[in-house]
């Protein structure tokens, strides 16, 4: 709805056509609501402020809450003022604020929206063709980046204290040592034996 511009009587009648045609291609997955002309029916509210978009497509939960705001314009209204007055407090609520324009003004419209900062979830177009309507998705924002949760990790065990010098354990490791050095000595001793006890059988042959 555009109630800062008074459009000629040929864009009207599309404007209004391309209205009814976006209420019957969303209807089953939204509860549509429009505003024609000087109609007032959907709305949506934040805080004080109270807009009246041409289209309001809300959840089918029982709360009703609006997901998406539509607004369509013709090449008249695709400017500066409408971008300030209507696309920017548009832009503000909490449901995603698509924009419908003919096809030869897109780069207006996108131009418009980056001036002022304008949040615009989608761009499309719409174009006819015979007796049919054509729409074009041109433009879609990023999604927001997810914030990964931070990975917790599990905490190191404890490693075990050594035991002191004072301790039990190095009190039974020196008999241990202690022994070792005490059958090292032994062992040349008894290689000493059987190397004399060798010549000694040769001279009784």
């Amino acid at each position: 709805m555009t109630p800062i511009l008074v459009r000629p009587v040929r864009e009207q009648l599309e404007h209004d056509r391309v209205i009814r045609l976006l209420q019957a291609r969303w209807r089953r997955k939204y509860l549509v609501t429009i505003n024609q002309g000087s109609e007032q029916t959907a709305s949506v509210t934040n805080g004080d402020s109270t807009c009246y978009p041409d289209l309001v497509l809300a959840s089918l939960d029982r709360g009703h809450k609006p997901e998406i705001i539509v607004e369509v314009e013709t090449a008249e209204s695709v400017n500066n003022l409408e971008a300030m007055a209507q696309w920017a407090r548009m832009a503000r609520h909490r449901a995603a604020f698509h924009l419908y324009v003919p096809t030869g003004s897109v780069d207006a419209a996108r131009r418009l929206c980056t001036e002022h900062n304008i949040p615009v979830a989608e761009i499309s177009t719409y174009h006819p063709v015979g007796d049919q309507m054509r729409f074009t998705t041109v433009y879609k924002a990023p999604p927001a980046p997810r914030i990964a949760a931070r990975r917790v990790e599990p905490a190191a065990a404890p490693k075990p204290r050594q035991a002191s010098g004072n301790g039990p354990a190095r009190t039974t490791a020196t008999p241990r040592r202690a022994a070792k050095t005490a059958v090292a000595p032994s062992r040349p001793r008894v290689a000493m034996k059987a190397a004399a006890a060798k010549p000694a059988q040769k001279r009784k042959h």
